[in-house]
């Protein structure tokens, strides 16, 4: 079975919607092809054009919602459905997206945003609000969403960010993903992990942050990614956790975590210091969210995707064939 993917780069208008020249249009365009068609990172489109990182994100973000850019995943998944099914009847889910993988030792993160690129760009809908997280795989998925103008949208992190303006920040998926849909973006303006359980009451009784949280917990729709506990995990890579803290959830019978709520193998809260620093959504309010995407996959994954299915009970599941299989074999 075979995936096609289809990058369709169209000119757009050259002219804004008042008729005047628009001088942007080639620069966009220009952007646009160098990062879709030629596969360059944002930073070489940067170099390339003479502009800056953040330039090029919005190049790229404006283009989409322009419809100058749009790509589309065609896949036959006709031999997957059984495997889809499967997964539907194992874990109570609505609905189970397993995008195909045959090689076992290959990194499933693109194929995996692919997919929830298609899926979320059909759920996006006028008077939505969206909780959303955070992660690479996540992030992969921004050039797959089809952007357009959409009404009375809100879109709410649902954790913290972090202090250095990396690429797999919380707060800059949640913006781009806000700016696709031109929508109302609202950020948790504090650290994914503070010091302490005393900061982080602070700062949610009298910062108003819970009233953020309030707000996330009354969504329509939450998109979510799960993290492992391995030391390629994306917390550890960007030193969000120490090593010590990893190793000490481990021992704590941590399998990884949903929004930096660490859960052991049976979808439970582990007893653990991390926990209670967290400024985040806990696992009682997320679950209260109606419709609930999990989007994650890999080998390193399937014990903490295993728990956090347990723990949510997401109504929808995006996946890649490898885990998926590995998910149906797990007790």
């Amino acid at each position: 079975m075979s995936q096609t993917p289809e990058q369709d780069s169209t000119q757009g208008a050259e002219r804004s919607d008042r008729g005047r020249p628009d001088p942007s249009h080639s620069l966009r365009v220009r952007a646009a092809w160098i990062y879709y068609v030629e596969g360059r990172t944002q930073n070489e489109v940067a170099k390339t054009l003479g502009i800056n990182r953040i330039a090029v994100t919005r190049l790229l973000s404006e283009a989409r919602k322009r419809g100058e850019v749009v790509i589309r995943i065609k896949s036959d998944l006709a031999s997957l459905v059984e495997v889809q099914r499967k997964l539907e009847a194992k874990y109570g889910l609505g609905q189970a997206i397993v995008a195909p993988l045959g090689d076992a030792d290959s990194d499933p993160t693109r194929i995996i945003a692919a997919a929830a690129g298609a899926h979320i760009s059909d759920l996006m809908q006028n008077n939505m609000t969206v909780g959303v997280g955070w992660g690479r795989t996540l992030h992969a998925a921004l050039p797959f969403i089809e952007g357009r103008g959409l009404e009375n949208v809100r879109v709410i992190s649902l954790l913290g960010g972090i202090s250095q303006a990396r690429r797999f920040n919380p707060a800059e998926f949640a913006w781009q993903f806000a700016e696709l849909y031109q929508a109302e973006g609202f950020l948790v303006p504090a650290p994914a992990l503070v010091d302490s359980a005393r900061t982080k009451h602070a700062l949610l009784e009298r910062c108003g942050l819970d009233q953020i949280l309030e707000m996330a917990e009354a969504s329509d729709v939450a998109i979510l990614s799960a993290g492992g506990i391995s030391n390629i995990t994306t917390s550890y890579r960007l030193g969000h956790l120490t090593e010590a803290e990893r190793q000490s959830l481990q021992d704590a019978g941590a399998v990884g975590d949903v929004l930096y709520n660490f859960i052991d193998a049976d979808g439970r809260l582990v007893d653990h210091a991390v926990n209670d620093r967290a400024v985040s959504i806990g696992l009682e309010r997320l679950a209260r969210i109606p419709r609930k995407v999990l989007i994650s996959g890999g080998r390193e994954k399937v014990a903490v995707l295993r728990a956090a299915l347990a723990a949510l009970g997401p109504t929808t599941l995006i996946t890649d064939e490898q885990t998926a299989l590995a998910l149906l074999e797990t007790p």
